[in-house]
């Protein structure tokens, strides 16, 4: 069994012209298209690999306003990135929170402490006092709230508010591809763009089924490369000039188990000078990031990297132990595409912001969106949309907003039902929230439709994974309507299980099997292998484990 909605989306796809077609599915696509579906135009958006399966999913978790970008006197973007964030907070009451942030200032450190809080206090200011007032802390408030961290280690510190993704990032990109299919947009992860020409003022697109190897071709009107790091690549492959280009900073963060009990984001300054956070996952802790320029998009965790993050997580908290190799549970690694003009050798590249620019070819209808954050990524949809307006596509007044969760009606109804079955009930013991506020968050309006699924058999609700809080019925509904084509585009992407849980473990669960089992029917042992040969070091096969006969559960 492979995903029916994929390949309904291919078949579409296959001969298919549309007004907009969008190259890439990490946020700024995700947006784009969404954005531009929910306007009434025929869209369609592809993505080489998974939705979110790159940049997308090796972030910080943080919505945030970008005070680190004041020291560089950038005014005017921490200003926008502020009212952008706060736009979030209002769309996404469930998914993007408020958080306090501990901020530890190193001793020796290149502004005094004082000078600091000020910048605090110009942040709250800049956004609009929509969260708490910062806090001015002396050494001993500072451990006080927080003992895990050194008191050698610094002078005092503040508290201020800003704000992370209740779940992960690729999870919120992936639902704005979801509203964009419901709003009528065409879909497919691991379909790559292998040439793009215009002929006589339409754009001829070369794909590639990277699952098959299958071959077809589509047109449309208008081309937006929102291939993100790889935008300069598809770019030079389509033949398109254009006025910016991207540098790359390389980022990772290590995932290990908790290391405060307190939900507090803790910052401070790596040994290079750069913010440095130990933001909490539930029962884990992420540590991160470095910052290290690369030539490629293309790069991965080396020792040097782990030694870095490990020796400063050592420097900032008091553990009972100190962190090492061992206790790494997960990894993640990533660039963040910085934007620079054309021809700019980037002088100081430390200093280069995480904006975006859109250059638009009028001539050939082309967008190359660069650059952008997560913060921003509302902007990015209603800035593409302004665009392909300004290029000759009709685009009508949604109803409503083209984003955000769905209203309090559908809210208040799927809560009324979740009362009278008594979802929370069915709340794994190791969770972090009772299970309906969850539900809502990750499916919205749609988890309406799996309480149904419950209550034709309560076996649904039984948690399917050792270590996770995934149901059975999770698995079923991502298995429908998320268009899972490998395993990781599951446990990486859909949800972060891979994150939370070491490696032997995911393999070795039970509920493993029957994961796949539910996602690929007679292909689950195939699809397992693909993942144990693709991501680990185990000598399993898969097919002894599940076995040959197909099982489909409940359903």
């Amino acid at each position: 069994m492979t995903s029916p909605l994929r390949e309904t989306n291919l078949r579409k796809l296959n001969g298919g012209h549309f007004a907009v077609f969008v190259a890439g599915a990490g946020i700024n696509g995700a947006v784009s298209a969404a954005a531009l579906a929910a306007r009434g135009v025929d869209t369609a958006i592809v993505d080489a690999g998974d939705f979110a399966g790159e940049t997308s999913s090796q972030s910080s978790n943080l919505a945030w306003g970008g005070i680190k970008y004041l020291e560089n006197r950038e005014i005017g973007l921490v200003w926008n990135l502020c009212a952008s964030r706060n736009r979030l907070m209002r769309a996404y009451p469930s998914t993007v929170k408020e958080a306090r942030f501990l901020a530890a200032v190193p001793k020796g450190f290149r502004w005094p402490r004082f000078m600091l809080y000020a910048g605090a206090l110009v942040y709250w200011l800049f956004g609009r006092f929509a969260t708490r007032a910062p806090s001015y802390l002396s050494l001993r408030s500072l451990i006080r709230r927080e003992p895990v961290l050194r008191a050698d280690a610094t002078t005092g510190g503040m508290e201020y508010s800003d704000c992370y993704l209740y779940d992960n990032d690729a999870r919120f990109v992936f639902n704005f591809v979801r509203d964009a299919m419901d709003s009528g947009a065409i879909a497919a992860n691991y379909v790559r763009v292998t040439d793009a020409d215009r002929v006589d003022g339409v754009w001829h697109i070369d794909l590639r089924n990277e699952e098959t190897g299958e071959t077809f071709r589509c047109t449309s009107d208008v081309f937006v490369n929102a291939c993100g790091p790889e935008v300069d690549s598809l770019n030079q492959l389509s033949e398109q000039s254009t006025k910016h280009h991207h540098v790359f900073s390389k980022g990772i963060h290590l995932i290990v188990d908790r290391v405060t009990e307190t939900k507090r984001i803790l910052t401070s300054f790596a040994s290079d000078g750069r913010l440095y956070f130990a933001i909490p996952m539930g029962n884990r802790t992420c540590i991160g990031t470095t910052d290290t320029r690369v030539e490629s998009w293309e790069t991965v965790v080396t020792e040097e990297d782990r030694q870095f993050v490990l020796d400063n997580a050592n420097h900032l908290l008091n553990l009972a132990e100190p962190l090492t190799r061992d206790d790494i549970i997960s990894e993640r690694c990533g660039v963040r595409p910085l934007v620079v003009a054309s021809g700019d050798a980037t002088g100081d590249w430390l200093e280069l912001s995480r904006k975006h620019a859109i250059d638009v070819d009028s001539a050939r209808a082309h967008l190359s969106i660069f650059g952008g954050k997560l913060t921003d990524c509302l902007n990015v949809g209603d800035e593409v949309c302004e665009h392909v307006a300004e290029l000759g596509v009709s685009l009508s007044q949604p109803e409503g907003a083209w984003y955000g969760e769905a209203g309090d009606e559908a809210r208040r109804e799927f809560m009324r039902q979740a009362a009278l079955m008594a979802l929370d009930a069915f709340t794994h013991p190791n969770s972090t929230e009772p299970l309906t506020e969850r539900f809502w968050r990750r499916y919205g309006a749609n988890a309406i439709g799996m309480l149904e699924r419950i209550r034709e058999n309560p076996e649904r609700a039984e948690p399917l994974m050792n270590n996770t809080d995934y149901l059975r019925c999770e698995v079923e509904y991502t298995g429908r309507r998320e268009m899972v084509t490998r395993l990781e585009d599951f446990l990486r992407r859909r949800s972060k299980i891979t994150m939370v849980v070491r490696e032997e473990e995911i393999i070795s669960a039970p509920g493993l099997h029957e994961a796949c089992r539910l996602l690929f029917g007679e292909r689950a042992s195939e699809k397992l292998q693909e993942y144990i040969d693709r991501h680990t070091s185990l000598d399993i096969d898969a097919k002894g484990i599940i076995g040959d006969a197909p099982q489909t559960g409940t359903d």
